[in-house]
């Protein structure tokens, strides 16, 4: 785990690590309908285990110019419209981490790993 560290006033500095940058991706990223984060398997056994993996399918680096890229890897649901939807996602990503930690995001690429099947994708054909 790294961490940026940030200039702030006379008091001293900010650390901001990888996982909080994560973490902020998570949740923007969550609150696009149509989409499930996905993780690793080593993260989806510690998630049966019991373990939260608050950074599930998010790779984040940041560089010496305060600069974020992430690397995002998603499910979507069957119907949606893939380029619009992650399109959204890095929309939502990116204004989260800008306006939270005040660094600059160059890249956020969004990998779609799978297609989510529920049940009721029949009812697509009628």
């Amino acid at each position: 785990m790294s961490e940026k560290e940030i200039q702030a006033h006379e008091f001293g500095h900010v650390n901001i690590s990888d996982d909080v940058i994560g973490i902020i991706t998570n949740i923007a990223a969550s609150e696009i309908e149509g989409i499930q984060l996905a993780g690793t398997l080593a993260g989806d056994i510690a998630e049966i285990l019991g373990r939260k993996n608050m950074t599930k399918g998010v790779r984040v680096e940041i560089n010496d110019e305060d600069e974020v890229q992430v690397d995002l890897n998603i499910v979507v649901d069957f119907g949606v419209v893939i380029p619009e939807i992650a399109w959204k996602v890095q929309e939502s990503v990116k204004t989260a981490i800008e306006n939270m930690t005040d660094l600059k995001v160059t890249s956020i690429d969004v990998n779609v790993q799978g297609i989510n099947l529920d049940k009721d994708h029949d009812k697509v054909d009628e």
